[in-house]
């Protein structure tokens, strides 16, 4: 049989962390395994499903790059399906209507907890019960109550549950919506999924999906329940601890090839290698060599990567997502120099694209001020006199070009008798507005004869108008 995986989030909030590592997980499965990746949208819970939470969660999928075969399919739009099978259950006897209400469900778990049993359903309906009037039933499974389930997980070995210990869940609420347990295993049999990756949070479920496929007849898929993620604390990874949203990652200037890398090591390795290109994670990865015990998660890790994804990647990939950094900076690209000729000269200093583009936004538009410690220290009456001899000779060069402007600065330095820095940093401050620019001449040159021209004018102006105001 064709190996098939899914991603089944719950539509109430944004793709964390945590989700898009379980769907990197089944995905890598499914490709490496020439398998099919089902995308499934679990939005049965009507209340806090939203529409936002769905478009949040396909924009999360699409910059990962993590393509589905299938979906988004979604559980809303096959409650036929699900009440045909709770039929099908109540038909065979593998279910029963219970009409206990609520109070007597509270007072039951009250008194079990009194005696310090573990709270559960007693299964009071389930020899049959009468239809009691103003009350709509539940409806639950009638779980078997020997033996045991026995899941050979594909992470944590074999789990043994015995059947004892597990009660007689619902599968239908009182107003006939079908629950979490019963809509995914229908979904799962349906869609033929024949491994199931997700979070060790769903492992007290298993044994119970696992009994109703059984009361389906169905062939059962195999069970892979990979560990949570903790924060640099040890606890749970949540909001709290920052960036827990996929999207947020691209907001803070992640690339999401550098997201993926890491969230593959959180759980996996392969030897001691930390990088892995998309072709090499399919090659390599295997879900039988995922850890059992949790993952902690390390930001500074996850921004040594991502520099090291700005370095090594195709500068014209870089320049797609930095473009995303400039537009929020409110920078339209085309007014100055190509993007991938800006990431050239930026990667090696610049660990985000988010610091990337703030310290590229002075090739596209003006700035306001000085940075006061940079003006304070370069920007001095003595150093006029320079800018003047290189705005002379800029204005003059026939050759807008990095190596004619870096003679300029040296011919300038040596007219002057001062050290090249002398006559660099009063020019980049000049032109850049603060102390840090990629080298001088090649600043000068994706800046643009002009706008270097005026800079270099109004910096001369603007320390003459100091010197008049001391």
């Amino acid at each position: 049989m064709s190996t098939r995986t899914r991603f089944a989030p719950s539509p109430t909030g944004y793709l964390h962390v945590g989700g898009a590592r379980t769907a990197l997980f089944s995905w890598l499965h499914a490709r490496k395994h020439g398998g099919r990746f089902i995308l499934r949208i679990e939005d049965t819970d009507i209340e806090r499903s939203t529409i936002e939470s769905v478009n949040a969660i396909l924009e999360g999928m699409t910059w990962l790059g993590l393509e589905y075969d299938e979906g988004p399919i979604y559980q809303t739009e096959r409650f036929d399906r699900y009440k045909e099978v709770i039929q099908q259950l109540l038909d065979s006897g593998d279910a029963y209507r219970c009409y206990c209400t609520k109070e007597e469900l509270e007072r039951m778990r009250a008194e079990q907890m009194g005696r310090k049993e573990k709270p559960r359903y007693n299964g009071c309906c389930r020899p049959g019960a009468e239809p009691r009037e103003g009350v709509n039933p539940v409806i639950r499974f009638r779980n078997p109550v020997e033996g045991a389930v026995i899941v050979d997980d594909l992470v944590r070995g074999k789990i043994v549950f015995n059947n004892s210990e597990l009660d007689d869940l619902i599968i239908a609420r009182s107003d006939g919506t079908p629950t979490y347990n019963l809509t995914v295993v229908v979904d799962d049999l349906d869609m033929g999924v024949t491994h199931v990756i997700r979070g060790d949070d769903h492992i007290n479920n298993t044994p119970r999906q696992i009994n109703i496929l059984k009361a389906l007849g169905a062939e059962l898929p195999q069970y892979a329940h990979v560990p949570m993620i903790l924060g640099d604390d040890g606890k749970r990874l949540s909001k709290r601890h920052g960036a827990v949203s996929v999207m947020q990652y691209r907001e803070d200037g992640f690339l999401p090839e550098a997201l993926l890398n890491y969230l593959v090591r959180l759980g996996w390795s392969y030897g001691d290698r930390e990088l892995f290109s998309l072709d090499e994670m399919i090659s390599l990865f295997d879900i039988k060599d995922v850890n059992k015990a949790a993952s902690t998660f390390n930001s500074e890790k996850l921004l040594w990567l991502n520099h090291q994804y700005i370095m090594n990647s195709d500068p014209a990939h870089v320049a797609h997502h930095l473009s995303y950094q400039m537009g929020r900076l409110d920078i339209d690209p085309v007014d100055g120099p190509e993007l991938v000729e800006v990431v050239k000269v930026q990667r090696e200093r610049t660990k985000t694209l988010v610091e990337m583009a703030q310290n590229s936004a002075f090739f596209y538009r003006d700035f306001d001020c000085y940075d006061e410690k940079a003006a304070r220290k370069n920007l001095k009456p003595a150093a006029v006199e320079a800018l003047a001899d290189m705005l002379d000779a800029f204005k003059a060069l026939p050759d807008w070009s990095s190596e004619a402007i870096h003679k300029v600065v040296v011919e300038t330095a040596e007219l002057r008798e001062l050290k090249l820095g002398k006559i660099a940093q009063p020019l980049r401050v000049a032109v850049a507005g603060g102390p840090v620019s990629p080298p001088i001449d090649i600043t000068l040159e994706l800046l643009g004869r002009e706008r270097t021209v005026q800079r270099i004018e109004r910096a001369i102006a603007w320390i003459e108008a100091q010197g008049t105001a001391v």
